[in-house]
């Protein structure tokens, strides 16, 4: 083979797979194809100086990362407010009309996969980005190469940013989960589960294995002149995209619901797996004027799919116990497919929910499975019952332990502080960041830990030596030491720390700061009235509390003495400004982490708490805040950005 023979191969095995993998409309064999593309392999081994960029031997992944680095996007990936029925469609498209009267709207699917973010400079792809937290996302190019629907060169010689959605057929899901079950691995859960792991793996020889498809739906930074978005995508699919199977340019809410309930209805017969349909307003000038909010264009919205029921068999209730020792039941059905995933377990919040809806095993229920949510029951069809339904008895012993649960009606509880569920979790907890920190006490290392015999509760961590932790496997010196240094770092904490890691029911970091300041160590002391009392605590709290310490009192006091948490300091009392004594609640990302953002507050008289309610005074954004500032706008809390907030501190 020459050159200028290698050259055109190139174009004809381009050709080949574009159609292929792009039009669906094969115009070969495998075979013809195979025999062209080790042709083109055997000329390039000899000739490495001439293989071309886009050449289908750069898309095998042989390249193994020791970890993805950080990449910015070139302009932010926002995400879509959604809208779930036609009354609220009726309603985006009136504030919409609102902003511009003369537009059109282009729709297409929703593609239930993991975005992603291609770069192009020169024609060239040179970056393949997740969206990560839409400013910022993994750097993942190698990866990217190997999907077959992605060009890794495009006759547009100007940078441009593709968006698109990477997804997994429903038959290729099958075919990997089918394989994965002959290896004895676990499966995946749904295709968008398994798209997003194959994107991300370290090995890009695994992700060239998993046929992953491509499917644009928008631009990000571009030098594009199109008036309309309708057009701007046409475009973008001729550069050697795949097209969504079904869009249309609607001009009113009747052409919007139709094509949305055409998308609905044949959902299932989509090779990929839908949630819903994106409407976007298609004048490109419109959404310039029209903007966004803090978190979603103003000129566009999913309009998600309702919510899927099916009907199963309650065939067992099972019980988890947690690290505060809270039973919490939970309803095993009979195995149903919901929209792609296999539904096995729904949630059953707590033992009166089972009384209340009158829940007994093997009745005939509903269950309902919508987006993300964890599945639940919302109906039992009573006229279904025959002679099989059993009454469900409330537990009187410990699933893990068998020691007696103490009932507190909506709760159960295990107060057996040996219990394993109690154990590894409040050590997990304890460790954890906003309690003590304790870097290395992962879920593995205390599992093992447990496991092993040499703790047994939290106060046997600090009888930890270097000679017992090198008996575990896994362990060399240097870890074992890190590991006993984290210990010895723990030592001298802040109080509330010390009391947040106690893992007491109903007591976060908010309220163990406010018991940590009015009483320090002598909260073991305090009666109920000097609880209740403190700002924020309720009858509830304080019996936790009071209860917690009646059954602990001496573990209590055993971590006292060895970490010697220090008592809190009396805070001097902020001077005036608009934050003093106030209820603040922070949401998004800001320029500096939450816990700096916090103590400057805190330092100002602030009292932070994590969520919003009517008594909240101020709501504090950064970038992509969630529902938190929904929530404030709709009860009329004042929300103010991060900029705004240290104006105000400034100006104080």
């Amino acid at each position: 083979m020459k050159l200028n023979e290698y050259i055109k191969a190139v174009e004809l095995l381009n050709l080949y797979s574009y159609h292929y993998y792009v039009l669906d409309d094969p115009i070969t064999t495998d075979e013809v194809y195979d025999k062209l593309y080790h042709e083109v392999v055997e000329y390039e081994e000899s000739h490495k100086e001439d293989i071309l960029k886009n050449s289908p031997t750069q898309r095998v992944g042989d390249s193994v990362s020791d970890g993805f680095t950080k990449a910015s996007h070139l302009s932010r990936m926002w995400s879509l407010d959604d809208v779930f029925d036609s009354a609220d469609l009726q309603k985006w498209l009136t504030k919409t009309y609102k902003l511009d009267k003369n537009i059109s709207f282009y729709c297409e699917p929703k593609y239930d996969g993991a975005s992603l973010n291609l770069i192009y400079e020169n024609g060239e792809l040179t970056k393949g980005i997740t969206r990560g937290d839409g400013s910022v996302g993994e750097l993942i190019t190698q990866n990217v190469k190997t999907i077959r629907s992605v060009p890794l060169t495009i006759e547009h010689r100007d940078r441009i940013e593709i968006r698109g959605e990477v997804v997994i057929y429903k038959d290729e899901f099958e075919k990997i989960n089918e394989l994965r079950l002959k290896n004895g691995e676990a499966v995946f859960a749904n295709p968008r589960n398994a798209a997003a792991g194959s994107l991300r793996q370290l090995d890009s020889s695994i992700t060239a294995s998993r046929n992953l498809v491509f499917l644009p739906y928008g631009v990000g930074e571009n030098t594009l002149e199109h008036k309309l978005l309708s057009q701007k995508m046409e475009y973008i699919y001729s550069l050697g995209f795949k097209k969504p199977p079904l869009h249309a340019i609607c001009r009113n809410f009747e052409e919007i619901e139709a094509i949305y309930q055409e998308m609905n209805k044949n959902r299932d017969s989509y090779a990929m797996m839908l949630d819903g349909m994106v409407i976007k307003v298609d004048e490109i000038a419109a959404q310039i004027d029209m903007g966004y909010t803090v978190k979603n264009p103003r000129f566009s919205v999913a309009y998600k799919f309702p919510a899927v029921e099916k009907i199963t068999t309650l065939r067992e209730i099972i019980l988890q116990v947690g690290r505060s020792g809270v039973v919490t039941p939970v309803a095993v059905v009979e195995p149903t497919d919901i929209d792609g995933v296999v539904v096995e377990r729904a949630t059953l919040h707590n033992f009166d929910e089972i009384d209340r809806k009158d829940i007994r095993l093997n009745d005939k229920v509903i269950i309902l499975r919508s987006g993300d949510v964890i599945p639940k029951i919302i109906k039992v069809l009573t006229n279904q019952r025959d002679a099989t339904q059993e009454k469900y008895q409330r537990p009187s012993s410990c699933p893990v332990c068998g020691s007696e649960l103490l009932d507190e009606g909506v709760l159960l509880k295990c107060q057996n502080l040996t219990c394993e569920a109690r154990v590894i979790n409040s050590i997990i907890y304890f460790a954890s960041k906003p309690c003590l920190n304790i870097d290395g006490l992962g879920v593995k290392i205390v599992e093992a830990l447990f496991i092993s015999g040499l703790v047994k509760s939290v106060v046997d961590l600090f009888d930890l030596t270097l000679e017992k932790l090198l008996t575990l496997e896994g362990f060399k010196e240097k870890k074992a030491q890190n590991l006993l240094d984290a210990l010895e770092g723990a030592k001298g904490s802040e109080y509330w720390r010390f009391l947040n890691s106690l893992g007491i029911e109903h007591i976060g970091e908010v309220a163990s700061k406010s018991l940590s300041e009015k009483f320090g160590s002598g909260f073991i002391d305090a009666t109920k009235d000097e609880i209740v009392a403190l700002d924020g605590f309720g009858e509830e709290m304080a019996e936790s509390v009071l209860e917690f310490v009646r059954v602990n009192r001496e573990t209590i006091l055993k971590l006292q003495d060895i970490l010697r948490p220090l008592e809190p300091k009396q805070r001097e009392e902020a001077k005036e400004n608009p934050f003093k004594s106030k209820s603040v609640v922070l949401t998004g990302s800001m320029s500096e982490s939450r816990d700096v953002i916090k103590e400057m507050l805190e330092a100002h008289g602030a009292k932070v708490v994590s969520s919003v309610s009517k008594k909240t005074d101020f709501v504090i954004y950064g970038e992509d805040a969630g529902s938190k500032y929904d929530k404030a706008v709709s009860l009329g809390v004042a929300v103010l950005s991060e900029q705004e907030m240290r104006e105000k501190i400034e100006q104080a």
